[in-house]
């Protein structure tokens, strides 16, 4: 009796061990090594079945950022992104932001939308990738030069922990922007041009911030039925790159409020880059003659000041961490 007891809890025993190499193995556990070797790269299981990120948002549009420096290509695939970004299945967002190298400045930013499409540039997203590189630096203030699909973006973390961004110059040619509307203005520009959209005429005026924006100006913005026209807007043929429409309201000469539609991510909290666009959009089209405003999103404000001196836009506004993680790809 004894024996016998003794030789089933010795095969017992045995079958565990057993079973333990095994999840061992198939874990790869066993052939990590313990320093960077030729091991690594030829197990690379560890390393691509997970993603490290934090997400950020800016006045409600939400990032996820994630440290791609090392690589030369964003480390997901634009299906990928698009898949982290699901609000049910994935983390959630509007869109990844690739903090990169960059050969001739300090950074280098790619994001791929929600849909997986790749924009020029996200305002917004300019600054939660400053504070987001800021945190990488261990500081809390700093200024970074950031090589982007529309040129070179500065972003300044301020003491009081906004950040001003220096946008650059106003793209106001109609084919550059790109629009095929006839100009209306100097020959050139595209503003208060007549557009029928989903059986209506709207008046639009066409800015671009290294991406496409169609600005109209509205008596009531609650009257607006942007989940209608925001998708017919993005995809009219007059705007070949596809566009941004922001719908805006003049509340008073310094006071301007819109709601939005994204092109490749639909109605969003905030569009940086989209109140640069449409505060220009103002002064060309005799909105307004002040060249500071507050521009009010549904997630909260920015301050915009289009400078008369040399013609560059500065946003200023808010951007803060949400929750860091490690995707499961």
């Amino acid at each position: 009796g004894m024996t016998s007891y003794s030789w089933t809890r010795g095969r017992q025993t045995m079958a565990r061990l057993i079973a333990a190499l095994w999840l061992l193995v198939a874990s790869g556990d066993c052939f990590a090594p313990s320093s960077p070797s030729r091991w690594s790269r030829r197990v690379p299981l560890a390393a691509s079945s997970s993603v490290d990120f934090e997400k950020f948002q800016g006045l409600g549009n939400d990032f996820i950022l994630v440290d791609n420096r090392g690589s030369p290509e964003p480390v997901m695939t634009p299906e990928q992104a698009a898949a982290m970004c699901d609000r049910n299945f994935g983390v959630g967002g509007d869109g990844v932001i690739f903090a990169m190298d960059s050969d001739t400045l300090d950074w280098k930013m790619r994001i791929y939308n929600s849909d997986g499409s790749e924009p020029e540039m996200c305002g917004n997203g300019i600054r939660c990738m400053a504070k987001y590189i800021a945190k990488l630096d261990g500081v809390a203030e700093g200024t970074y030069r950031i090589e982007t699909g529309a040129g070179e973006i500065v972003p300044v973390i301020r003491g009081d922990g906004l950040v001003r961004v220096d946008m650059g110059f106003p793209i106001l040619e109609g084919p550059k922007v790109p629009t095929t509307l006839e100009p209306t203005k100097d020959g050139t520009t595209v503003v208060n041009a007549p557009l029928e959209v989903a059986g209506q005429e709207w008046e639009v005026t066409c800015v671009s911030m290294g991406n496409p924006h169609a600005i109209v100006f509205v008596d009531d913005l609650e009257a607006l039925d942007l989940e209608t026209v925001g998708p017919i807007f993005e995809t009219h043929p007059a705007f070949p790159a596809k566009v941004n429409t922001e719908f805006v309201q003049v509340m008073s000469p310094t006071h301007l409020k819109m709601k939005v539609w994204e092109r490749g991510a639909g109605p969003t909290l905030a569009c940086g880059t989209g109140a640069c666009a449409l505060t220009v959009a103002a002064i060309l089209a005799g909105k307004t003659a002040e060249r500071t405003c507050v521009v009010s999103l549904p997630g909260g404000d920015l301050e915009i000041e289009w400078r008369e001196a040399d013609g560059r836009i500065f946003m200023t506004g808010p951007a803060a961490p949400v929750f860091a993680g490690a995707y499961a790809m």
